[in-house]
Parts: structure tokens; C-alpha cells; sequence
């Protein structure tokens, strides 16, 4: 049996755990419709906690717009996070948030930002989806260096140490970006939750 909500086996639903947190930035989040891992894949649960954001599943869109139907949303105003091959220069300094131009090199960070868009699946996945979608590039692009591995360890191995979780990202990103750092926590605390009640259930067989 499945949680209609989280769409999670029963034994791993978190729902009665979820405190929906309020946000100025908008987040939509991508997903790719073969992303393998819907037992501990965070993006539901994501926007599940979080009132203010869009999740869509499929491999291309028209552009921002159609996505978000309406008609207002302005490119320069929004942000990706795509790590692609990492911020490109010498002697960078690393920033755990790094805005890049197309070219990957530092550039400073927008005046004003409306939302963020992430890519949901495997690293293959998430450049499948980055080059199906040509309007990603009107939006500024930013790189995230995190501060802390995953909390999947084990559980599942990621590509590059860089590689984070949906729900991990879009906590990290967040509290970077300005919002209250109980937003961030709030979301590591349901993810952490959820690896837990896999990590028993996978004790128990």
C-alpha cells in the first residue's frame, strides 16, 4: 500500500511530519519522468513542504511560462541550479553559491530574484533535461558547492561529491539565497526522517 499523498509505500510516509514553510522564492522543480528512485526520491516531498512551488514531470516545456501558466514571469528574474562541469577560471574561490555566465565564469548575483528552477533526477537525467530545455539558458544559471555530503550515504551513491539530493539542494539554495535558515532545516530534518525509515525497513528484511 501506497501514501496517496507522497505516493511513498506506507512504511516510509513522513506526511504526518510535514510543516508546510512559507517562501518568497518560488520553486519549480523538473522532474524527469524515469527518474528510477521513487522510494527515496525527495522531489513530492519537496513540494509537499513548501506551499510556494511547481512540480512538473516530463522532458521539455515551451518555456518558463507555459510551465508556471502565466504570463508574467521574466527569465532574468528566475535562476537554474545546474552544475554542468563546475564554475570554469583560475584561482576561483570557492563560493557554496556561485552565479555563472553561460561560459560557466563567475559573475556577480542578480538584483532581484523571483524563483528557482532544479532538475530532478540522475546526473544523466538532469543534462537530458538541461539540453531538451533551450529556455533554461534566458535564466541565470547557479552553481552550488556543498557544504555537507548527502544524507543518502549509503543508501545511494552519487557521481560527484557535489551531488545532492532534490530536497537537499533546494534547502541549501534557499537559505543562501535569504530565506530563514528554519526553512533549510525543516526540510534536511523531513529528508533525514525518510532515509531513517528506510534504513530500518531494509533492517527489518
Amino acid at each position: 500500500m501506497h501514501c496517496p499523498q507522497c505516493q511513498k509505500p506506507n512504511e516510509l510516509c513522513i506526511c504526518t511530519h510535514i510543516q508546510p514553510q512559507s517562501t518568497r522564492l518560488h520553486v519549480l522543480i523538473l522532474q524527469h519522468p524515469q527518474e528510477p528512485d521513487h522510494e527515496i526520491g525527495s522531489a513530492l516531498l519537496t513540494h509537499l513542504a513548501l506551499p510556494n512551488s511547481t512540480l512538473k514531470i516530463g522532458l521539455s516545456w515551451r518555456n518558463l511560462n507555459a510551465i508556471l501558466e502565466k504570463k508574467s514571469a521574466t527569465p532574468n528574474r528566475w535562476a537554474v541550479l545546474y552544475l554542468g562541469s563546475g564554475v570554469k577560471g583560475e584561482n576561483i574561490e570557492k563560493q557554496p553559491l556561485q552565479f555563472v555566465s553561460k561560459k560557466g565564469a563567475p559573475i556577480p548575483a542578480p538584483e532581484q530574484l523571483e524563483g528557482i528552477v532544479v532538475l530532478d533526477g540522475t546526473w544523466s537525467q538532469a543534462k537530458a533535461l538541461w539540453w531538451r530545455n533551450a529556455w533554461l539558458l534566458k535564466l541565470n544559471r547557479i552553481i552550488l558547492t556543498p557544504r555537507h555530503k548527502s544524507l543518502y550515504k549509503e543508501l545511494r551513491k552519487e557521481p560527484r561529491r557535489e551531488c545532492l539530493s532534490t530536497i537537499e539542494s533546494v534547502a541549501e539554495v534557499l537559505e543562501l539565497l535569504g530565506e530563514k535558515s528554519a526553512v533549510s532545516q525543516h526540510l534536511k530534518n523531513l529528508f533525514a526522517q525518510l532515509l531513517d525509515k528506510q534504513r530500518q525497513r531494509r533492517t527489518a528484511k
